[in-house]
């Protein structure tokens, strides 16, 4: 498989004939076009660390993370099944066989970021995704990043990236600058051998790089993990909010793109269940819980850390390390 067929393999996996349309499509998958590694988004005061998902297949859903994205299967039974690498939990698949699938204008998940260690990692996934035919939703350079977006079989989107050094990202008066332009994918498949796909499971240091969620109002939305949660504003545009913690570009995004208005989510659908920002240190868990708790947001006590619910009943778990 030379570089030229992987291109075009990729871009009719895309759906798309040119690279312009490509990054188009990204644009839709991140919303309009304007507006380092796990190791930097690691290094922060506050991470995500893991992810579940409420699906209908379990097998089929479970089968597609590991065979497309990588992932082991570290457990699995018939309610539920664990994924992840290195002996890291990643995701957790919660078995709802009766659950109708969450629509698109609901609040809740709009993608899970798998950020790869380095480049190469990310060209020798592509060259994966490529010779096994995964449909792909989009590709893009964000400045700060390289993506490829794609669904699962229950329709979760799934960004797969890897970051530019954090010394490249451009920052003005504390926002980041980031994009939505065309991938150079000759360039990016020049760092791997596209003759003889290599990627057998996902690297050791693949991480959830950030989590993007759909909201009912952005305001509303950054009241909640910037004013409470305690995530910083790294940029801002039309109908998105983009937060992290310690500098990162963005640990969460969030968007009313398609769920504008959207009312408190109905749990017996598919969908995200829950997500975790696991603490550096544990007295920034002790702040975070005071915080909560003064802003009337409902908190649940668990063994390592606590549960706070946003405004559209997602859940999120404050964890300490």
């Amino acid at each position: 498989m030379t570089i030229d067929l992987t291109r075009r393999t990729l871009l009719q996996l895309a759906g798309a004939t040119s690279l312009a349309m490509a990054a188009a499509a990204a644009a839709r998958a991140e919303g309009t076009a304007q507006g380092g590694g796990p190791t930097y988004a690691s290094r922060t005061p506050m991470r995500v660390a893991m992810v579940t998902l409420r699906v209908k297949n379990l097998d089929t859903v479970a089968d597609y993370y590991r065979d497309v994205i990588g992932l082991t299967v570290m457990e699995r039974s018939a309610s539920a099944a664990k994924l992840g690498t290195a002996g890291i939990t990643l995701l957790v698949l919660e078995a709802r066989p009766d659950a109708a699938i969450e629509p698109r204008n609901a609040a809740g998940l709009y993608h899970t970021a798998f950020l790869m260690p380095t480049r190469k990692d990310l060209a020798r996934w592509l060259v994966h995704a490529a010779s096994h035919r995964v449909p792909l939703s989009g590709f893009a350079d964000h400045l700060v990043s390289e993506s490829v977006y794609l669904d699962d079989p229950e329709g979760n989107g799934i960004e797969v990236y890897a970051d530019r050094e954090p010394s490249q990202w451009q920052w003005s008066e504390g926002s980041v600058k980031m994009a939505t332009d065309e991938l150079n994918i000759p360039d990016l498949l020049s760092l791997t051998n596209t003759r003889v796909p290599d990627y057998a499971k996902a690297p050791d240091g693949m991480r959830v790089g950030h989590m993007h969620l759909r909201v009912g109002d952005l305001a509303q939305a950054e009241n909640f993990y910037h004013g409470t949660v305690g995530l910083d504003p790294t940029r801002k545009r039309n109908g998105a909010a983009f937060l992290s913690s310690g500098r990162y570009h963005h640990h969460l995004g969030m968007n009313v793109w398609q769920s504008q208005g959207a009312g408190l989510r109905d749990d017996s659908t598919t969908g995200l269940a829950w997500f975790s920002l696991v603490m550096a240190k544990q007295e920034l868990l002790a702040a975070q819980e005071e915080r909560l708790r003064k802003s009337g947001v409902k908190v649940t006590a668990l063994a390592d850390g606590l549960e706070a619910v946003d405004p559209w009943g997602t859940r999120v778990r404050l964890l300490k390390v």
